[in-house]
């Protein structure tokens, strides 16, 4: 069996959840692909988009925020013949000839642009694949309705009557949670885990993260907790691939011993095993990373969009707490990181809700489809 999974450079959720997949497959002697759909658009499409997706989130947050509303009202824009549909299907006989040399078996999608490639392909050649999309938020993209795949893996089966209504057939649906690798079901000792990252034994800890590209009010946050923290409450910051933000920031707090600022950490799954809250922007893949180890978030509204639905079902989960501005966020990580009882019942709620593995799911659903039509001669 061969998979092919198509994945999406916006952002490094769509990536981390292909990566999630990919392991599991390849744990089971499944050989697994992952690559760019928008590169068979072309490589310059699919670095604009990444660079665009990088610029709203770092710099236009607005912007994002009322081009995802727009795109939920008007779902029309990525019908067939619309101009957006047809930009991106511009590739749709690459990713076929790709697809038919490669004797792909299943093709999966973990961003909606690349089911709207992969359902333009099918529906110009036929091939002898199956095929399904992997929801990344916990929401239902707008445009679902105009892609037409076997399987759709939601979040939450809470969450069936909303994609019901964006266009999924109940029969097509699989409430499997979304993919995170392996490791985030693994936990360290928390003070062995904090040890590895300089943290005393017996201090709070919490990080923040808002998303691999560094957006939101990470500075003004940063300043806020540096004046409320405590000397046995330490702080760390990820900055991610944002560079400028990560030197100023290393400069800014070079004197505070109880601030911790990184670019990139290798095994972010041991950090958060060291920490006691999480400070972040809801994106679908950071915060379903979190619910898998029960670490309680306080989440920012950095960018909305499909991230507000993502804080939303967090916040009804009772895993998540918010605050309107960075002062309020500043104020409630304070309160919660002196309040160890506040901490273990966020903790207990999140127990309840903890995610399963969703990656085992989504392989095992594939390979008995991929199985299944194999034994009868992978007839259409």
């Amino acid at each position: 069996m061969r998979v092919l999974i198509l994945s999406c450079n916006t952002g490094e959720g769509h990536n981390s959840c292909s990566a999630a997949i990919q392991e599991c497959f390849e744990a089971q002697g499944v050989h697994c692909e992952v690559t760019d759909a928008l590169r068979f658009i072309s490589k310059g499409a699919s670095e604009l988009f990444a660079r665009v997706h990088v610029a709203m989130y770092r710099h236009f947050p607005g912007l994002f925020r009322h081009g995802y509303s727009f795109l939920e009202n008007h779902p029309g824009v990525f019908r067939q013949k619309m101009p957006v549909h047809r930009f991106l299907t511009v590739g749709a006989e690459r990713l076929g000839a790709y697809i038919a040399g490669g004797k792909f078996d299943a093709v999966i999608c973990t961003h909606v642009f690349a089911a709207l490639i992969l359902t333009e392909t099918l529906r110009r050649k036929s091939l002898p694949v199956r095929t399904a999309f992997v929801a990344t938020d916990y929401t239902c993209s707008p445009s679902m309705d105009q892609s037409a795949l076997d399987l759709y893996f939601i979040p939450d089966a809470a969450l069936a009557s909303e994609f019901l209504v964006g266009g999924v057939r109940a029969e097509q649906m699989i409430p499997s949670g979304i993919p995170v690798r392996s490791e985030f079901y693994r936990c360290s000792d928390r003070e062995a885990a904090g040890a590895a990252f300089g943290i005393p034994e017996g201090h709070r800890h919490m990080m923040m993260m808002c998303g691999s590209m560094g957006c939101g009010p990470i500075r003004q946050l940063t300043k806020l907790l540096s004046k409320k923290l405590t000397h046995e409450q330490h702080l760390s910051v990820l900055c991610g691939t944002n560079k400028r933000l990560f030197q100023q920031m290393k400069r800014r707090y070079a004197d505070h011993k109880n601030i911790h600022i990184y670019d990139y950490v290798p095994d972010i799954s041991l950090l958060m095993d060291s920490v006691d809250l999480y400070l972040t922007k809801p994106g679908g893949l950071s915060t379903t990373e979190a619910a898998v180890k029960c670490l309680p978030m306080v989440m920012v509204d950095a960018v909305a969009g499909c991230e507000a639905h993502n804080r939303r079902y967090f916040l009804n989960t009772g895993l998540g707490v918010t605050a309107d501005s960075p002062k309020e966020l500043a104020e409630r990580c304070a309160e919660l990181l002196s309040n160890p009882s506040r901490i273990r019942a966020l903790r207990a709620a999140g127990e309840k809700h903890r995610p399963g593995v969703a990656a085992e799911r989504i392989c095992e659903e594939l390979i008995d489809l991929c199985g299944g039509r194999m034994n009868t001669g992978r007839s259409a």
